[in-house]
């Protein structure tokens, strides 16, 4: 019969199984995962018991769960994530691919997304497509590959309807951000970029501008030719003629682009204000008024949507008009939340409102 006394007892069985459970995990020389048959046997528990700790799917008498994480501590355990997701059916994870990770819209986008993944208790896998269809797929792919639970897809812009028809196919809950295509069936989140658009070229019109220039890009977005519509709303509302030669719409890529711009910019009768579209447009509408010596706003008005970061950092300060990039991410996550807790109702499209920041790349522009 045993003389130790119960606290010595305690330690031996502690140190002997410890040492049991080392033997185990370097057999061979070689390090090996502590399993959960290791846990039960320093916790001198059932498995069955260790299982219910871990997932929380009974309850356990204190001192036992703290016998039991006390064993998980000392053996180094780790939960077997793949294994439990399959068990589980889900992987706590989501996708999401964007066109254009660099673009400071979109990596607002992706921090709003981060942020509702985080609060909901998802891991986000992120995946940038740089606008290559091709590339898009190999990512929508990959992420199915990983068995994420949903995927978030701001679409390139040669995107093909065949992707979401695949993402459909394997019934992968799906939220289309920014790009909002109305044609399909599928939960999206937007901004008002029509509306937007409409009460910027308004604001330039009211102020006394005729003669526009609308640097428009590329017209498989559909945020560009929502974009596009609005300056058209404005002209008509305001009965200025589309077609006088006051109004310049350049469409295309960045070179066929920078071309049209300095021919509008070169004529006579140049335009008195300048609208971009999306940042990377700005972008190059500012480099070719600086090429051409034009300065903003002494000799041209400017605007733009999206815009960059620390605008009040700017000279002159741009005048813009702002996505509520974060919340549109956000609102994606809780879309597909509500998609993953087997909501079946119709197809959703939410759409934000953008902020209108005057500044004084319009607002300090003077007509001879």
């Amino acid at each position: 019969m045993s003389t130790d006394l119960p606290e010595i007892a305690g330690q031996k069985r502690f140190w002997l199984g410890f040492a049991q459970i080392a033997r185990h995990r370097w057999a061979g020389g070689r390090r090996t995962m502590a399993t959960m048959v290791d846990v039960a046997r320093h916790a001198q528990v059932s498995i069955s018991t260790v299982s219910h700790v871990l997932n929380g799917t009974r309850k356990v008498e204190p001192h036992t769960r703290k016998r039991v994480i006390d064993a998980i501590e000392a053996t180094g355990y780790r939960q077997d994530a793949l294994a439990r997701a399959m068990r589980r059916s889900q992987t706590d994870s989501i996708g999401l691919v964007v066109s254009d990770a660099g673009e400071p819209a979109f990596a607002e986008m992706v921090h709003g997304v981060e942020h509702a993944a985080a609060e909901n208790g998802l891991t986000l896998l992120l995946a940038n497509s740089a606008e290559d269809a091709d590339r898009e797929g190999r990512a929508v792919r990959a992420l199915l590959n990983r068995r994420v639970d949903g995927v978030i897809l701001a679409r390139a812009a040669a995107s093909s309807d065949a992707l979401v028809d695949e993402l459909a196919k394997e019934k992968t809950p799906t939220i289309l951000l920014d790009r909002v295509f109305p044609e399909l069936a599928l939960d999206q989140v937007g901004a008002d970029n029509r509306d937007s658009m409409r009460r910027m070229v308004l604001h330039l019109a009211q102020a006394g501008h005729r003669r526009f220039c609308l640097v428009a890009g590329d017209m498989r977005v559909p945020t560009l030719r929502e974009r596009r519509d609005g300056f058209f709303d404005a002209l008509h509302e305001m009965s200025i003629p589309t077609d006088s030669g006051g109004v310049e719409i350049l469409l295309g890529d960045d070179a066929a682009l920078g071309r049209r711009l300095d021919a509008a910019l070169s004529h006579d009768a140049r335009p008195t204000a300048i609208i971009a579209s999306s940042t990377p447009l700005a972008a190059l509408a500012l480099q070719h008024l600086k090429d051409n010596g034009l300065r903003v706003p002494t000799d041209i008005a400017f605007a733009t949507f999206d815009g960059f970061n620390h605008p009040d950092l700017f000279e002159p300060r741009l005048t813009t008009i702002r996505q509520p990039a974060f919340d549109m991410g956000a609102s994606a996550v809780r879309l597909l939340v509500d998609r993953l807790a087997n909501d079946p109702g119709s197809p959703r499209t939410v759409r934000l409102q953008q902020r209108l920041e005057l500044r004084s790349s319009t607002e300090g522009f003077e007509f001879a």
